[in-house]
């Protein structure tokens, strides 16, 4: 592999517990807890290969920090698919892109009776009640130990909901404590369900149900203080042709451009579907940030002009030299209104554009998840660097329309993490954590920036890459 951005593609099987790494600069002596990342490990199964970037196998990393010092630990999460691959050489379930080449009545029966299928939850962690949990687009969250990574195995929940496919960024609601996700129920009648768990069960509760004609791909959700907004795009799938045919998920997948995007709006409290809004087509995969003033509803995303994003993270797409994804690997940073008082609102939603530096994988101060907000942190391309990846961090200011960027020859971060000074009295008083690839070192390192002027101030470094993951959390009692 050669030493540019494609290293971020390649496998990395070694499992590794350092208890100080070198730290280049000083992390902040008040930062403590757990920095924990997912994403994927190794996209090779025997003489296969997992075919899209979303398929890899799931690999857990573990920053831990402690009076100035850093801590590092990786692990492959003990998934059915891992276990298949180990025992057999292999694959024995099917991922977003790829598929086993099973029969038909071994598809149909891992599909409805397996408790495990799916369980390869490489996309993010999440807390539900006091699990810490992997999760990824199917409802099975996985249980691991923040300290030893060690998997626990699937979370069951004590009840009897029939649905398929679920999101990996559900919300803790900052009002409840509830935990709060969206589901597809696939039958003659398919829906989306919204469901909630409240604090010390595992039973979910169905808050709301939206029929769903032909259900959408959605990865993510909107939360503002009194609503949830699912966001239903014209890209569509069809289950029984994918049962069918033995196509996987990503391949029955259909982008229906006369049709538009329609903002589902749910009240928390009642469940009750307060509008449904229409606008132009669009795709996103990632929310921001939602929240409520003077009778509106704003809903902050990412926002592509199709789904063609998809097809750029086919793993022969991101391992081509000739290949230059980046641009395709950024979207627009919108805001929607919705006047939720009915003499306010228009038969066509509008937005307007927060940034005019594109990102990804966009994160914010937590603190103000529901509420207004200024700044968000994500991922982008550089006007310095070549532009075949994902090479600079971005810090947009939505209220001034301003936007700081990092960057750093040959080096190509990931999801940004903001976590907040103890004594924070501003919203950007803090620091960013994001795990970068240093091409050209050919390892990677824990990035660590002053949130407010978004300098570097920090490097830790571990002893090899770290492929390119998705989503991450810092924990701070988990430290």
């Amino acid at each position: 592999m050669d030493r540019d951005y494609r290293l971020g593609f390649s496998a990395l099987e070694r499992e590794v517990e350092i208890g100080r790494v070198p730290v280049e600069g000083a992390v902040p002596g008040w930062l403590s807890g757990t920095l924990i990342r997912n994403g994927p490990g190794t996209w090779d199964a025997g003489e296969k290969k997992l075919r899209h970037w979303f398929d890899g196998l799931a690999m857990l990393h573990r920053f831990g920090f402690r009076n100035g010092s850093v801590s590092y630990s990786n692990r492959f999460l003990d998934s059915p698919q891992r276990r298949y691959l180990k025992e057999r050489g292999e694959i024995g379930y099917s991922e977003f892109a790829t598929d086993p080449c099973r029969s038909i009545f071994k598809r149909f029966s891992s599909l409805l009776s397996s408790p495990e299928f799916g369980a390869n939850a490489s996309v993010s962690v999440h807390k539900l009640d006091e699990r810490f949990v992997a999760l990824t687009e199917t409802p099975l969250p996985v249980e691991f130990d923040p300290e030893t990574l060690a998997t626990a195995g699937v979370v069951r929940f004590e009840d009897d909901l029939d649905i398929i496919g679920s999101s990996p960024h559900p919300h803790t609601d900052p009002a409840t404590g509830d935990y709060i996700n969206h589901a597809t129920h696939v039958s003659r009648n398919p829906a989306y369900n919204f469901f909630r768990v409240r604090p010390g069960r595992l039973h979910r509760e169905v808050l709301a149900s939206i029929p769903a004609r032909e259900p959408a791909y959605m990865h993510s959700f909107g939360q503002s203080e009194h609503h949830v907004i699912l966001v239903e795009y014209p890209l569509v799938a069809n289950f029984i042709k994918m049962l069918l045919t033995g196509r996987p998920y990503a391949e029955n997948l259909r982008w229906k451009a006369d049709r538009p995007a329609r903002f589902h709006v749910i009240d928390k409290q009642t469940g009750e579907l307060t509008g449904a809004y229409a606008t132009d087509p669009f795709f996103c995969f990632h929310h921001v940030n939602s929240f409520e003033r003077d009778g509106d509803l704003f809903v902050d995303l990412l926002a592509y002009p199709d789904a063609a994003v998809i097809e750029d993270f086919y793993m022969d797409v991101l391992r081509d030299p000739e290949s230059a994804v980046a641009s395709a690997a950024v979207a627009e940073l919108r805001r929607y209104r919705i006047g939720m008082d009915p003499a306010k609102r228009s038969s066509l939603l509008e937005y307007e554009v927060l940034s005019e530096e594109p990102m990804e994988m966009p994160r914010i101060n937590e603190r103000y998840t529901t509420r207004s907000y200024r700044y968000a942190y994500g991922i982008g391309v550089s006007r310095e660097g070549r532009g075949e990846w994902l090479d600079q961090l971005v810090k947009a200011d939505v209220v001034e329309r301003t936007s700081r960027t990092w960057y750093a020859g040959d080096c190509y971060p990931g999801e940004p993490v903001f976590v907040a000074s103890p004594e924070a009295r501003e919203e950007d008083d803090g620091v960013v954590l994001s795990v970068v690839l240093d091409a050209a070192a050919g390892d990677s390192f824990l990035l660590v920036l002053d949130a407010a002027s978004f300098e570097e101030i920090a490097r830790a470094r571990v002893p090899h890459h770290i492929p390119f993951g998705f989503h991450g959390e810092h924990f701070g009692e988990a430290g």
